[in-house]
């Protein structure tokens, strides 16, 4: 054991998640959580996100299941759906419409109050783990503030009563998420400022839920789950809609999540506002399959979306007893869909180094937060490979006007070019499938020979009229459901949904 009581400040998956690993090494661990915790999958005040689409990478499933054994099925026996999305998604890129062909990618979707149901469950079966719900942390117990043994001994907190009391601790986990005080209580206690590397693109988003038709009563050129529409790359006039990343995102209960989104554009934020931006998306499909389902919400919409990196690990005398997980660490953009995967994965780590530390001493704080930052410096150069392109950006790490103009005009055209190349191209496919979720680093992707090699003689194969699926099919029209997983033999639709149910099953 590594002391007599951990404690965890919020119970989001981040908090979950650290409870999780907490377990095995403390007599006790305990979750503060502001809310009141619902017994099923319901939205709360302190997840506002939740209402947006959410997706767990490959690279946080493995991380979940490491800390909580069954999760993936467990989910899916509550309604999550395990798909393929070359296969199960229609993908409005660049020139068109892209083909389906099968692939190494699978996604389990589910909405994210789905998500926290089954970590809460998950949790409840470990008996050293108390959940003290309504009560809001207000502060931290320290000693030796800013010192080489300085350290949080406990938190203050005020209960369901509004009384206040301190629960002393061995260690401290803050998962209060990007609004986290944690910072600025360790600054008044002694310890420097905490540095943060921030950058916001100005990333505005906005969601409403539908109550999808039943199968039987949806058009058959209906064979998509997933439904995305890329940002355009026509540099002539066009309505500000086809600047949007759009989702028709499927979860459980036969509902969808419509989901608009923008860099630096003022999003729609009423009923009528959103359907009639969604009018003017570039593919009619999307706003079909909206009015043929029953809207079961308001728009929700979302502007807090700044990546933002507080640096521990940058403090000479970091705070001992003390780690931050989640967004109360490194915050993305959530496009970008890493902040729950690098969350448990920052929980793997501190799993990870309890059990190779005996003491909570500097030694393993300082290996927590080397290894902590290794992990996050893979889906934080996502993000600025895309948000540093706007020269509307703000933050610490706004890149030169020469750089913005560059990133600006091949972000998205490269991501189709390699998305087209994996088409064709296993290597490319597999190495971009593990940069997506987290597996390998983009500079990793980038310097594989044999990666770029695969995407300039896809490129050169283009340019000749000799690549062998074709794509680009009219956006104007409904998306072909045609299979091109053998290039040679396509399948149609019919056929194609019946490999797809047996993909599925036999998986």
């Amino acid at each position: 054991m590594h002391g007599a009581t951990a404690v965890v400040l919020g119970g989001s998956v981040a908090g979950l998640c650290s409870a999780g690993v907490l377990a095995p090494h403390f007599d006790r661990v305990v979750v503060l959580e502001r809310d009141e915790l619902p017994p099923g999958a319901e939205h709360r005040r302190g997840v506002p996100q939740s209402k947006h689409p959410h997706f767990v990478l490959n690279a946080g499933r493995r991380a979940i299941g490491t800390i909580f054994p069954g999760f993936e099925e467990s989910l899916i026996e509550a309604g999550g759906m395990l798909l393929m999305p070359s296969m199960d998604a229609a993908y409005g890129e660049m020139d068109g419409w892209g083909p389906r062909k099968t692939s190494t990618m699978t996604m389990i979707y589910s909405s994210r109050i789905l998500i926290e149901r089954v970590l809460r469950e998950k949790v409840r079966d470990l008996p050293t783990i108390e959940i003290r719900e309504g009560v809001t942390a207000s502060g931290l117990s320290t000693t030796g503030g800013g010192t080489p043994a300085g350290r949080v001994t406990g938190v203050e907190y005020r209960d369901a009563h509004g009384e206040t009391r301190i629960l002393e601790a061995d260690l401290v986990v803050d998962a209060l998420g990007r609004g986290s005080s944690v910072r600025d209580w360790i600054a008044a206690a002694g310890w420097p400022a905490v540095p943060e590397k921030t950058l916001d693109a100005k990333v505005t988003y906005t969601s409403r839920w539908y109550q999808l038709p039943d199968a039987s009563e949806r058009p058959p050129n209906w064979w998509w789950k997933h439904l995305v529409l890329t940002p355009t790359q026509d540099t002539g006039p066009h309505p500000q809609e086809h600047e949007f990343l759009s989702n028709f995102f499927p979860v459980e209960g036969d509902l969808a999540i419509s989901c608009m989104g923008s860099w630096g554009i003022r999003m729609p934020r009423t009923p009528e506002t959103f359907e009639a931006a969604a009018d003017r998306l570039r593919a009619p499909t999307f706003a079909a399959a909206m009015r043929a389902g029953t809207p079961i919400s308001e728009v929700h919409l979302t502007r807090a979306t700044g990546n933002k990196w507080r640096r521990y690990d940058e403090l000479a005398h970091p705070p001992l007893g003390l780690v931050a997980i989640g967004d109360a660490a490194c915050a993305f953009n959530p496009f970008y869909a890493q902040g729950m995967s690098s969350a448990a994965r920052s929980a793997v780590v501190l799993s990870d180094i309890l059990a190779e530390h005996r003491s909570l001493d500097s030694s393993f704080t300082r290996a927590f937060l080397d290894r902590q930052r290794a992990s996050l410096e893979v889906p934080w150069m996502l993000a600025m490979a895309r948000d540093q392109g706007y020269d509307f950006a703000e933050g610490t790490e706004v890149a030169p006007a020469w750089r913005r103009r560059i990133m600006s005009r091949v972000s998205w055209p490269v991501f189709n070019a390699i998305t087209a190349a994996a088409r064709e191209d296993d290597h490319v496919e597999q190495t971009f499938t593990a940069v997506f979720n987290l597996d390998k680093s983009l500079r990793d992707m980038m310097t594989d020979p044999r990666f770029v090699y695969g995407l300039l003689r896809h490129k050169v194969r283009e340019a000749l009229g000799r690549t062998r699926v074709p794509g680009g099919f009219d956006i104007r029209l409904d998306p072909p459901g045609t299979d091109y997983s053998d290039p040679a033999n396509p399948v149609e639709p019919a056929a194609s949904a019946v490999r797809s149910a047996t993909r599925q099953t036999k998986g």
